[in-house]
């Protein structure tokens, strides 16, 4: 029988983020303390009907442009529907522009970030794993990325959890209401974005750790547990 895991993918075919070695490091190490396996890979062909379903979350780590091939489209979305589960982080918003139900499972599009600034996240709801760890209203340094609508407007059951206070740095374009954390479900499935994670020092920062882990946490709720060390491939 294969353990239920978690699969870090980080393939870029656009922009790479310099943050991906020490993102896929922390959410190895955050998947072992909740007693899951971590594979770490870059190869398309991971994306397979037997082995998404040894998977108890797929992360997309900042991965850019088209970087999966059809096959695996539509695996990963038989997956998702199926009752699996997905975070995306940061970049991750920029992936797959040619794959319509990415667009409509994240609800939106990346539009663009002013440059890297302190600014403040409002935590408006911290019931929530990934929420309930971080301060109403947090201090942070990051890209704010600006999407081309509201996730909401998408439809279906998104819930956004925290939102950029545009009053607190420069180049935001969604004014006093600028989601940067949501969550769904999608069928029997769950899918969690943040937009933030730009920097390599973020993946070492315990605020952000334990808001990713608490991601994790929600993601994985109800998969089997495995516990192998992490590898790569």
């Amino acid at each position: 029988m294969t353990t239920a895991d978690v699969l870090i993918y980080t393939r870029t075919a656009g922009y790479r983020h310099d943050s991906i070695p020490a993102g896929a490091t922390a959410l190895a190490e955050l998947a072992a303390e909740l007693g899951r396996a971590a594979e770490v890979t870059e190869d398309p062909a991971a994306f397979t009907p037997e082995r998404l379903a040894g998977c108890a979350a797929v992360v997309l780590l900042s991965t850019t442009g088209n970087v999966l091939t059809p096959e695996g489209r539509a695996a990963f979305e038989a997956y998702l529907r199926g009752g699996g589960s997905l975070l995306a982080v940061h970049a991750a918003a920029n992936a797959e522009p040619d794959w319509p139900f990415y667009g409509e499972l994240l609800g939106t599009r990346f539009d663009g970030h002013p440059e890297i600034q302190p600014g403040t996240v409002l935590v408006d709801d911290r019931d929530h794993p990934a929420t309930a760890p971080l301060p109403e209203r947090w201090d942070w340094t990051d890209e704010w990325y600006n999407f081309t609508s509201d996730p909401r407007d998408s439809g279906g059951s998104v819930r956004v959890l925290a939102r950029a206070d545009e009053t607190t740095y420069r180049g935001g374009t969604h004014g006093a209401d600028h989601p940067l954390v949501w969550c769904r479900g999608i069928d029997r499935g769950r899918f969690f974005f943040t937009a933030l994670g730009h920097a390599p020092e973020t993946y070492g920062t315990p605020v952000f750790r334990a808001h990713l882990r608490g991601a994790l946490t929600w993601l994985t709720a109800g998969h089997g547990s495995g516990g192998s060390p992490a590898r790569s491939s």
